[in-house]
């Protein structure tokens, strides 16, 4: 209690704070959680810790583990809704579509524009909690099961599995240098705990053509990637579906009916669906009002080093900016679209 309470005054005594956690955990909801606990023993004080030693933090909260949405659904409901500009916490059964008839195939086939596609979605264990409420046995047996499921993925989905812990030089030279290699590097993750046993449980698996990586205990529990160079988003959103699929025979994923699939992070649930191409679109992005375009198009245009980076040579990171409030093959539609009418205005520039 003592750490909770230090934690609170920190969040309730700062004035500059511009944080989710600020805004919404009031003296009443602190009041109301503060002696409440998930069965996988989470506290609010670690839905809360990260938020509090990063005043500058834009949520400032995760989730203890899975149980946490519910138990302190007073503090994440309304920061979800805010997060997500959502009126009501409600989310429809999960739906990939019709994968033999999308009606879509290449968005650039000329190959002008895109230089790749990246589809990607979040998944947790049901079983287990997430890093504030994980010890360093778990993270391993987390890690093992893991392990299993996706060394029986066969077909153009086989691979190999790749630990962190006892990596060698080599190895780990080629995956940093194919963008593939994650860190421990960011301090909000740091402050929730995200790296405690570090890098005990963590690593990453890819297929032999480097079109299918899963990363596993980074932040959250499993990271299915489906990438490749080009426009052909329903080859890498097959594929992505595919091997969801195929997880899914062997492990369980924690989903409630209201918010979907959950994760570690409350910015991340219902389809946890991203989508994304690199573009050259020096034009469009020159554009006084680009940003109010993707907007209207639900978009996010980022720079291609990932969120808050500059664009490099007129090549954006353009992806579906709404993950909550509508099925996975909506997210996509709604990704299709933009991208498409973006290289069209790209075009008639």
């Amino acid at each position: 209690m003592a750490d909770l309470a230090e934690l609170w005054e920190k969040v309730s005594s700062n004035k500059d704070s511009k944080s989710l956690l600020k805004k919404h955990l009031t003296k009443e909801v602190y009041e109301k959680l503060k002696d409440k606990k998930t069965k996988f023993g989470g506290t609010l004080a670690d839905c809360i810790r990260s938020g509090a030693k990063n005043l500058d933090s834009g949520v400032g909260v995760y989730a203890s583990d899975p149980e946490a949405y519910t138990v302190f659904q007073d503090l994440l409901g309304p920061v979800i809704l805010d997060y997500h500009k959502i009126t009501e916490l409600k989310h429809p059964a999960c739906d990939f579509g019709d994968l033999s008839n999308l009606g879509f195939g290449d968005l650039d086939p000329s190959g002008d524009l895109i230089v790749s596609t990246r589809v990607r979605v979040g998944r947790s264990h049901a079983s287990f909690g997430f890093p504030p409420t994980l010890n360093k046995e778990q993270r391993v047996e987390m890690q093992r099961v893991t392990q299993g499921a996706l060394e029986g993925l066969t077909g153009e989905l086989k691979g190999k599995y790749y630990p962190l812990e006892g990596m060698t030089p080599d190895v780990q030279k080629q995956l940093t240098e194919d963008h593939f290699l994650f860190n421990d590097s960011d301090r909000f993750l740091k402050a929730a705990s995200g790296y405690d046993d570090w890098p005990t449980g963590r690593g990453i698996f890819f297929n032999d053509n480097k079109t299918f990586l899963v990363w596993v205990n980074e932040e959250d529990h499993i990271r299915i990637i489906s990438m490749q160079k080009g426009g052909d988003l329903a080859a890498v959103y097959k594929r992505l579906v595919g091997g969801i699929k195929e997880l899914e025979k062997k492990l369980e994923f924690a989903r409630l009916p209201n918010l979907g699939y959950l994760t570690f992070c409350p910015s991340n649930l219902g389809t946890t669906l991203r989508a994304s191409v690199h573009i050259k679109i020096p034009k469009v992005a020159k554009k006084p009002e680009f940003k109010e375009i993707c907007d209207k198009l639900n978009l996010q245009a980022r720079g291609i080093h990932g969120e808050h980076t500059e664009s490099v040579g007129g090549v954006y990171d353009i992806s579906n900016k709404r993950r909550m409030g509508l099925s996975e093959i909506e997210a996509i539609q709604e990704m299709r679209k933009g991208v498409e009418e973006i290289i069209k205005l790209e075009k008639a520039a």
